[in-house]
């Protein structure tokens, strides 16, 4: 008997071969490292936060948007002249304060005559005469890992010279200020 060649509705059994597997499980595993290393790089990298104040005109503006490196800290300590987000006290119900480091462990700050020294030079980071000395009017020395804070425009700044603020600790520092978004006429870039 001749084999009717016309429509059939019986379909066959596809089988799963080994080499689907391996693509599929291989687009599985590609994709949960993508998730991973983004999940990482946000964590990271990619913390915002936005200036409070004029403390850091001219390099940050009141309510610019700027993003914190959480991970440049933990290999490394904060260098002078690193802009930096921390907590005011460790008070985690505050604002993020953003401000300069200009002194380390160790350093001794004073600030005499409206000159900002660190162990005994004047510091690079400060040529506006300073209206208050704060607590630097007498010399202070930096404990270990105690870091000496002010805003760029200083004479408009709560800072490590305020008697509630002071040394800034280790614990209470969030990261380093590494990238600031466009607001009204300061351009986005990097911060020095």
């Amino acid at each position: 008997m001749a084999r009717h060649k016309g429509l059939s509705f019986y379909r066959r059994k596809k089988k799963i071969s080994s080499a689907l597997l391996r693509e599929i499980f291989s687009w599985m595993f590609g994709s949960v490292v993508a998730v991973f290393i983004a999940v990482v790089l946000v964590y990271f990298f990619g913390m915002t936060t936005y200036v409070v104040g004029t403390s850091m005109d001219p390099a940050l503006r009141n309510g610019q948007k700027v993003l914190i490196d959480r991970f440049a800290y933990v290999l490394s300590n904060p260098h002078a002249g690193d802009v930096i987000a921390f907590w005011p006290n460790g008070n985690k119900k505050s604002h993020h304060y953003v401000k300069r480091v200009v002194a380390g462990p160790g350093d001794e700050v004073l600030i005499e005559n409206g000159i900002l020294y660190v162990n005994g030079e004047k510091s690079p980071f400060e040529d506006e005469r300073i209206l208050d000395g704060g607590i630097a009017v007498n010399p202070l020395v930096m404990g270990k890992g105690e870091y000496f804070c002010i805003g760029d425009n200083v004479n408009n700044s709560e800072d490590s010279r305020s008697a509630n603020i002071g040394a800034v600790k280790d614990a209470d520092i969030i990261g380093k200020i590494w990238f600031r978004y466009a607001s009204g006429n300061t351009q986005a870039g990097f911060v020095k």
